[in-house]
Formats: C-alpha cells, sequence, structure tokens
C-alpha cells in the first residue's frame, strides 16, 4: 500500500485547508492528537457523520437502500438475525443461532432472550416471519429478499414458540446463513410503519429530511449496550470538498470515503484516517444486452484496455489492490487461479477490428455520489482507451441524476459495492430478477452452475461449482474489476471507538460504539 501526503494541486482541488475550515477546527492553535486506543469512552454528546452522496430519492426503508446515506441509515435502525464482524465471519445478532439440518432443506432460527424494538415491544417468531414475508413480497421484493424468495417456503414453516421458528425451503441451500446476515433483511415488528421506522438498532428514528440529513436518539435497551453518544445526525454530502472541510471544521466527526489522496494532510490538521482491508469494488458496467457491449469481443477489448495497476496508484492512490474482473476476494470459492488480466492494447485493437468498432465512441456515466475512486478511475480510462483508438464520453452525473430514474439502466457506467461472498454477490447483481442487474447478465449455464452450487452441501464440490461459474463471468461477464478498494474513512481525533471493518465503511457504519474523548 502506498500512501502519499498530499501536493499543493491536491489540496488547492478539493479547495480545502481555507480559513473557514481551520478557524472551525477546535483547538486549532494546539492540533489534537489521534486518541489513545485505550482511553476509557465517555457517555454523551451528539454525534455527526458525513455520509457520500444521497439525495431526494433518500429512503428509511429497511429493504430499499442504495446508497451510502440509506445504508448507513438503514445500520443505525435495523438489524439481520445474523451479522459479520470485523473480520468478516459471521456473528449471531438478533438471533442467538441458526442453523441447518442435515440435508439443508431445514434451518432453525432461536431469537436472542430480550430484544427490544425502539418502541419497547419484544421480538418474536412472529416479527422474523412477519419480515421474511415483507423482504420476500413478490409485488415488492427487498434486494435482500431476491434470493430468499426463490427457496423459502414460508407456509410451510413453523413457528415452533415464541422465540423459535423452524424455515422450511424448497430445495437444499447450503449458504442461508449468508443471505441472513445482509443489511438489507433487517427485523422489522409486525406493526412497522415507514413514516416512523422501528426496528432494534442502536438508534431510534427521530427526524429525516431527505436529500439532507436523518437525527436519530440512542436506543437506551439496546441488546448489545446502547451507544455512548445521546444523538446521532447522518448528512449527505454530494460534494467530496465540503464533506472534508465540515470533518476538519468538526461540523461532522466522522466521513465516509475520504478521497485518497488526502489520508497524509488530514492527518496533520486534527482528524485520522481508518483504513479497512475490504472487498468493496467500484467497477466500470457494461449492459450486455445493448450494442456495442452485446458483442462479448468489445467487452474484452474494454477490459484488455485497462492499465488495473495505474488505477489503483492513481485512482486510490495506492489503496487498492488488483482485481481481475471477478468478485467475493474473501469467499473460499475465490477464483485466483485464473490468469490475471493486463493491460494489452494491440490485442484490444484486434478485437475491436473483429468486431467491427475500430472507431468505438462510447459515454461513459459516472458521478461523484458514486464514492472514492470512482471519477478519478474514469478519467484515467478516458486515457487509456484513447492508446488504443477508443474515444470515451466522460458523462458527470449529480447524484440525483446518476442514481435517478436511469440508473441500473445506463449503457456504460460505475457503480460500487461493498463487500459480499459469491452466492449473495450473484444473487444480488448477476441473474435474472437479481434487484441490481446494472450489466444486465443473463447465462444459462452461468444461471444453473449456481443453483446446483447452492443445493450442494460438500464444499469442495460447492467450490469446484463456483469455480466454473466465475469462469463464465471472466470470460463473458459485463463487469470491468480492476482492483478491491483498501476502504479509507476519516474521523476527528475529538473522537474514539471507530475500528478497520472489512463489510461496510466507517467502522461498518457502528456509531453506537464511537465517543467523545474526555478533555483534559
Amino acid at each position: 500500500m502506498r500512501q502519499t501526503t498530499a501536493s499543493r494541486r491536491d489540496v488547492l482541488k478539493l479547495g480545502l485547508l481555507t480559513g473557514a475550515a481551520l478557524a472551525g477546527l477546535p483547538g486549532c492553535s494546539a492540533v489534537p492528537s489521534r486518541p489513545d486506543p485505550g482511553t476509557p469512552p465517555v457517555r454523551g454528546g451528539v454525534y455527526s457523520h458525513g455520509a457520500t452522496g444521497g439525495g431526494l430519492k433518500d429512503t428509511l426503508e429497511p429493504y430499499f437502500p442504495v446508497t451510502n446515506p440509506d445504508i448507513s441509515r438503514c445500520m443505525q435502525l435495523y438489524e439481520p438475525l445474523l451479522r459479520w464482524d470485523p473480520n468478516y465471519e459471521i456473528e449471531p445478532s438478533v438471533a442467538e443461532s441458526v442453523t441447518p439440518n442435515a440435508d439443508n432443506t431445514q434451518w432453525t432460527i432461536r431469537i436472542r432472550e430480550g430484544v427490544e424494538f425502539h418502541h419497547g415491544k419484544t421480538v418474536t417468531a412472529e416479527d422474523v416471519m412477519h419480515s421474511l414475508a415483507t423482504v420476500t413480497d413478490p409485488n415488492n421484493t427487498g434486494s435482500g429478499g431476491t434470493e430468499l424468495a426463490t427457496v423459502l417456503e414460508l407456509n410451510n414453516s413453523t413457528v415452533v414458540d415464541p422465540r423459535t421458528i423452524v424455515l422450511q425451503l424448497n430445495s437444499p441451500y447450503a449458504v442461508l446463513d449468508q443471505l441472513l446476515a445482509e443489511y438489507t433483511v433487517g427485523i422489522i415488528p409486525t406493526d412497522f410503519d415507514v413514516s416512523r421506522p422501528v426496528g432494534t438498532g442502536p438508534f431510534a428514528y427521530k427526524h429525516f429530511v431527505p436529500g439532507q440529513l436523518s437525527q436519530f436518539v440512542r436506543h437506551e435497551n439496546y441488546w448489545d449496550g446502547p451507544a455512548w453518544v445521546d444523538e446521532l445526525f447522518i448528512y449527505d454530502f454530494a460534494d467530496d470538498a465540503a464533506k472534508v472541510n465540515a470533518l476538519l471544521a468538526g461540523q461532522v466527526q466522522s466521513i465516509d470515503n475520504l478521497p485518497n489522496y488526502l489520508a497524509g494532510t488530514i492527518e496533520q490538521q486534527g482528524a485520522s484516517p481508518l483504513v479497512s482491508e475490504t472487498g468493496a469494488w467500484v467497477p466500470f458496467t457494461m449492459r450486455v444486452d445493448v450494442a456495442p457491449f452485446s458483442d462479448v469481443r468489445v467487452r474484452q477489448a474494454l477490459r484488455l484496455i485497462v492499465d488495473r495497476q495505474q488505477m489503483i496508484d492513481q485512482a486510490l492512490n495506492g489503496f487498492g489492490i488488483l482485481g481481475n474482473d471477478l468478485y467475493a476476494p474473501f469467499d473460499p470459492a475465490y477464483a485466483s487461479d485464473l490468469p490475471q488480466r493486463v493491460q494489452d492494447i494491440d490485442q484490444a485493437k484486434s478485437l475491436l477490428r473483429q468486431a467491427g468498432q475500430e472507431n468505438l465512441d462510447v459515454e461513459l456515466v459516472t458521478s461523484s455520489a458514486v464514492g472514492a475512486g470512482a471519477v478519478e478511475s474514469a478519467n484515467l480510462f478516458v486515457e487509456q482507451a484513447r492508446k488504443a483508438g477508443v474515444t470515451v464520453r466522460l458523462n458527470k452525473a449529480d447524484a440525483n441524476v446518476f442514481y435517478g430514474d436511469r440508473y441500473l439502466s445506463w449503457n456504460f457506467a460505475q457503480d460500487f459495492w461493498n463487500t459480499r461472498n459469491y452466492i449473495p454477490q450473484v444473487a444480488t447483481s448477476s441473474v435474472k430478477g437479481a434487484t441490481y442487474n446494472e450489466t444486465h447478465f443473463e447465462d444459462p449455464t452461468f444461471t444453473a452452475l449456481i443453483e446446483q452450487a447452492k443445493r450442494e452441501p460438500d464444499p469442495a464440490r460447492r467450490t469446484q461449482l463456483l469455480h466454473d461459474a466465475q469462469v463464465i463471468e471472466y470470460e463473458t461477464g459485463g463487469y470491468i474489476i480492476w482492483g478491491f478498494k483498501r476502504q479509507l474513512d476519516a474521523y476527528s481525533n475529538l473522537v474514539q471507538g471507530l475500528e478497520p471493518h472489512r463489510y461496510l465503511p466507517c467502522s461498518n457504519f457502528r456509531f453506537s460504539r464511537a465517543s467523545f474523548v474526555r478533555q483534559t
């Protein structure tokens, strides 16, 4: 990993370190140092987080989060039955256990005793059944429910007692626990009303203005220990400069997706970078069902145009590792044996000639709302494509436009994805009916391999099936996955408690563990 201090040009580019920002920084004349991790946490205070992106389509819905502000709100209000720990291992959450039978056709859920919703009701088996029915509703299926809907037989499932459910599946499913650990499968009460949203998370809803902010108060009876701070604000930031200046001015205590080239600079200004080893990726997305991307030779040519190391060095400022047009690098089945794809301009030109696209001219749509590394990598791709005679017209869309009505229908664009294992990621992005199938990828052989793998109880045979599926995506898929981000966020040195996490940005948005530093 290469870490550098921002040049004067970088600083000026963002308009940072202005007099206003410095004047607002508490203790500017004596910049606070990074807090001692052994310092006892302090109860109280109002904590503010700056989230990247967001817009008028912001939502408090538990099952349809899209942007970083949506996801960060979701993580305060709702919790799934299981969750991912900092090392990306599954651990209990609302459920104390979720266990399969011998052939993976039944899964028994045991709810943790005494888990309370924000309005005081204790979580019961009926609430869990209601949540699963809602997220898999065929008329309004949530992103986390698309795959669950294909296997759950809720009508044949059994509520054994107020804390126990036996889920019946229509076929064996070996990794159901991975689906139930996604943040998009939160547990809600049977009387849920999105205008006054209630969950079991560490913070309760207080106020919400789409495109601007959301306000929460501490859930005093939170089962995992109440938050240290009294209140939490999450602010939308469409602009990186405003976001970073807000951190340096003390207006927010943390931000997600710090521009990578500022990691060194903020350390001189009373803030610290938070670096996490993740499986997050910022792909280029090519729709495989529209010309010219419907020709696999064009897709392969664009993949060969990319100088991946240059992307990591410049777009991520070294905070990344090489990608190979595959996702889910932490999955045991990740196909690391496939040849690493490298830039090959001659081969790219040859493929374009074969496809009759020697003078290819395409539009690439991006937005700062996609997060760190997106616009930077798009700019690099424009330059790299020129070497192969390809003209790329860059369209830098406003966040409301990019994630508006045309989201998921752009012919050639970018997006962001957080860490997932392979089968849950495929279910979300890469098969017919997937909620976010932005490349419109549909391959019958690929789908058949995935279906077979989901039913396969033997880990070795399942790994082989998933490997074969990855070969298909490697050869014909619609993603250009040039790297995996080392997630870079930042926090004020006046707070503590945030730690690296492999799953979601900014310590998994787990602000309940953050506290202010005691001032002496």
